[in-house]
């Protein structure tokens, strides 16, 4: 089994990658199976129940949105961000669903669609339940699914074993922990990025996987351009928070070139600031690798773009590989789920990411590439889940351009050093795990603990 640079990185829809590219995915594999059995035609209504996390913040994260778009056929990569309220609206107001995209089956989403606030299935706790009936109130089919962090979808029987999709494609170079990969980079003289790049090319040409990679990188441009462009003046949900990135790009702009010794620092919490605002609004994104997350390795790479001397498509392309083989390791050995393990499993492993991705594109070597990722997400261990009113933007916007500052520091403080460090990438990663174990679960993205008891809603 060997994930690659595209399960890290993928085109998707805010505000969540877990709470709605999940569901969403879930929601067509639940109609495909339909189709392949030969049943869909058979379908008179549907019944979809939210449990654990999905059930407590499912409403802030549009997870019942991401499921009524998704059995009518909608996928996160082309889905119609714009049209999208509308369309579930309409759902709403007519109780008719387009399964499919096929035919019409009535569908009450006051009680078809039902979210679960107290009860959890027990693989993970973004699990779902898809029913169809038919005509004569018999069950068609039921499946359940589990939405593990970074979109990433299994169904029950892979929940029990490792919670990854499977990928048996033979590679150059496997590894699953640190010290495997770091050995590869000495043995064979191979930077960290070398590594995915011999290991994407079992999969796809050098060619097709560099145009891959940059048209990832264009749309994590447009996303920041669009967060930096919206006229509305707040956003969306009933929290009342303004959009900054707007304004902070007026004023950037405005200021010119003045003389600052940390001005390149406004510009990361832009670029952080945009991407995030549009993922709250629900718009297209990068997961990179969860949406939670998702400013973070956008805007320490528009930081490369932008201020570091000789940035090139081909530091881009080897940024977005070295920062995929960290969140890997991540993926393989603890979790990049906030329902599993807290913020920590989000921006925590999002900042690594973009440390190390930094630290290699600015000449570093694979030791110091693994000591920025260490020190990217020590300094992130413990970080809990705690979305007031359940939406992704109290902490979560500001969290993402102060991680993305500290992934920048993170890759300096590396470059200054040799390599060599007491705490290892394969132990921060670990006590991450045994972190989320730990922590209380109404710290793990259910709104009820920390600032989203503390904080009034407005």
């Amino acid at each position: 089994m060997a994930l690659s640079v595209f399960d890290m990185f993928s085109v998707g829809i805010g505000p969540s990658s877990s709470h709605t590219v999940g569901p969403m995915r879930a929601a067509v594999l639940f109609t495909d199976a339909l189709r392949t059995e030969g049943l869909l035609d058979d379908v008179d209504r549907v019944e979809v129940e939210l449990y654990g996390s999905l059930g407590s913040t499912g409403h802030g994260h549009g997870s019942d949105k991401a499921v009524i778009l998704g059995l009518e056929g909608n996928r996160p990569e082309t889905v119609d961000t714009d049209a999208a309220d509308e369309r579930v609206a309409q759902v709403t107001s007519s109780r008719r669903l387009h399964l499919a995209g096929t035919r019409f089956v009535a569908f009450e989403r006051d009680t078809d669609l039902v979210m679960h606030r107290r009860k959890s299935l027990p693989a993970h706790p973004n699990g779902m339940t898809f029913r169809a009936y038919g005509a004569d109130g018999c069950l068609l089919r039921d499946s359940t699914f589990y939405s593990v962090g970074g979109g990433f979808v299994v169904d029950e029987a892979a929940a029990g074993v490792d919670r990854i999709v499977e990928d048996d494609t033979p590679v150059a170079y496997p590894f699953t922990t640190a010290a495997e990969l770091l050995a590869i980079c000495e043995r064979e003289g191979l930077r960290v990025s070398d590594v995915m790049m011999a290991n994407e090319l079992a999969r796809r040409s050098e060619e097709e996987l560099r145009a891959e990679l940059l048209a990832i990188w264009a749309v994590m441009k447009e996303c920041v351009h669009n967060g930096c462009t919206r006229t509305e003046p707040l956003l969306p949900g009933g929290l009342k928070v303004p959009r900054r990135a707007p304004r902070l790009l007026r004023d950037l702009e405005a200021t010119g070139d003045e003389v600052d010794p940390i001005r390149a620092m406004d510009w990361v919490n832009l670029f952080a600031l945009a991407v995030n605002e549009e993922n709250a609004s629900g718009g297209r994104i990068v997961t990179a690798p969860t949406n939670g997350a998702a400013g973070i390795v956008p805007a320490v790479l528009h930081y490369y773009e932008r201020f570091v001397p000789g940035a090139d498509d081909d530091g881009i392309v080897r940024f977005l590989l070295t920062a995929a083989a960290i969140g890997i390791l991540f993926k393989v050995n603890a979790s990049i789920s906030g329902a599993e393990v807290g913020c920590q499993g989000e921006v925590g492993s999002a900042c690594a990411m973009a440390a190390g991705a930094l630290c290699e594109v600015t000449g570093g070597t694979a030791g110091q590439v693994e000591n920025a990722a260490e020190i990217g997400v020590e300094h992130n261990l413990g970080l809990t889940c705690d979305p007031v009113g359940g939406l992704v933007q109290i902490p979560c916007i500001e969290r993402n351009a102060i991680a993305s500052n500290k992934a920048i520091n993170a890759a300096r403080i590396a470059l200054r050093g040799d390599g060599s460090h007491h705490v290892s990438l394969d132990a921060a990663i670990k006590t991450m795990r045994e972190t989320g174990a730990d922590m209380k679960i109404k710290y793990k993205e259910t709104a009820r603990g920390g600032l989203a008891v503390n904080v009034i809603e407005c």
